[in-house]
């Protein structure tokens, strides 16, 4: 495989990494086990089981472990068609990845400033508009 086709299945091939990483840490469909994650990674004995469930909680710990499993499944390689292959794409595919979920995550709250603000604007709107209405009943009564 060339190094150009190598390089549009490392961005192609993080996008589905990026979005199970990300869907199961931060959305809502996945919310009753991440809280138990959570609630172990604080309160277990051990270290080794608050360490265990952190990796599960943690966007980053989480996608080397989808990483993973998408090595297996596609066999993909990067620049080694041998096993140091697998370790370079794991490690490009995590960073490809994480670089997508941060970019996600700041168009997200982009979206959700843009969309408190617009209540904002509206809510005001809404409060000129009813307060221009009671002028207007207080002078067509005086």
């Amino acid at each position: 495989m060339s190094l150009g086709i190598q390089v549009a299945w490392l961005l192609i091939l993080a996008l589905p990494i990026a979005c199970v990483a990300w869907t199961v840490t931060h959305e809502e469909a996945f919310r009753e086990p991440r809280e138990y994650c959570v609630r172990r990674s604080e309160n277990a004995r051990s270290l080794l089981g608050r360490k265990t469930f952190y990796l599960l909680t943690c966007e980053y710990c989480f996608s080397h472990y989808v990483t993973v499993f998408f090595l297996v499944i596609t066999r993909y390689k990067l620049l080694f068609q041998d096993w140091r292959g697998y370790i370079i794409a794991g490690f490009a595919l995590v960073w490809v990845a994480n670089q997508y979920m941060s970019l996600f995550g700041r168009l997200r709250l982009d979206i959700k400033r843009e969309r408190v603000e617009i209540k904002q604007v509206q809510k005001e709107v809404e409060e000129k508009q009813e307060e221009e209405q009671s002028e207007d009943r207080f002078r067509t009564v005086a």
